[in-house]
């Protein structure tokens, strides 16, 4: 237990607060460090939560979005909505597919088999 507490000693830590409306800021040097942009992840993980740089992973995408619309044949500003409209799914069908992996992860939620996904029944 002590070396617990000599550890938290030595940790670069700050008290912050946190307003009515259940916000906080991120201490400039934090911010910096970590090199945050305009969005965080949080969690929740052994009663602690977690404030992380949140990288878009659906990014990747963006190419072969493009490459779809414009194969389409859209161009100028419908090009422009249509994609908007496409990276929001990926968005969402991402953070979907990120709930269910959390849920089956914490045994809330049972896996599919390979039966289930590939099997010849359906």
């Amino acid at each position: 237990m002590l070396a617990k507490i000599m550890e938290r000693g030595h940790m670069d830590r700050k008290i912050i607060s946190v307003s009515q409306k259940r916000q906080i800021t991120i201490p400039l040097k934090f911010f910096k460090q970590l090199g945050l942009e305009t969005e965080v992840e949080c969690f929740v993980k052994d009663n602690t939560i977690v404030i992380r740089p949140f990288h878009n992973t659906y990014d990747d995408f963006s190419v072969e979005i493009l490459k779809d619309l414009v194969a389409k044949g859209v161009s100028g500003d419908e090009l422009v909505r249509q994609f908007e409209a496409e990276t929001k799914n990926i968005r969402t069908a991402i953070g979907n597919m990120t709930a269910e992996a959390e849920r089956i992860a914490a045994g809330e939620s049972p896996a599919a088999t390979f039966d289930d996904v590939f099997g010849e029944d359906q």
